[in-house]
């Protein structure tokens, strides 16, 4: 099971900075992509970021390329999202979830998915 974890509070002021983290129960993150995906209502689910252990990938999303980075600990099977100079477009439900072995851009391809964490940004 993949779940997620929000630390430093849900709501931040635009221009801050938040961390998610990831953790598996029951997967070896070395066999799956971990991704975070996120999605606000009327809009498709979008993957912002994915790290794959398989062939050392990482993928950031443009939108965030340059304020976000996804980094792993493997002694603690955890997945983490660093989130700088947010924006109030970055408003959203976040999930981490696990596809298998590569990262993909289609959230459909993703099995494994955490409950989500709502991150609020204002200005």
């Amino acid at each position: 099971e993949v779940s997620c974890r929000r630390l430093g509070g849900g709501l931040v002021q635009t221009g801050g900075s938040l961390r998610l983290s990831c953790a598996a129960s029951g997967l070896t993150f070395d066999d799956y992509a971990i991704g975070w995906l996120r999605q606000v209502p009327g809009k498709e689910r979008e993957v912002v970021s994915c790290i794959s252990r398989s062939d050392n990938t990482k993928y950031y999303a443009d939108s965030v390329k340059g304020r976000f980075t996804i980094s792993d600990d493997n002694a603690k099977n955890q997945v983490y999202l660093q989130m700088n100079n947010l924006k109030p477009d970055d408003t959203a439900v976040y999930y981490c979830a696990a596809a298998a072995v590569f990262c993909t851009l289609s959230p459909q391809e993703y099995d494994y998915w955490g409950p989500g964490t709502l991150v609020t940004v204002s200005s």
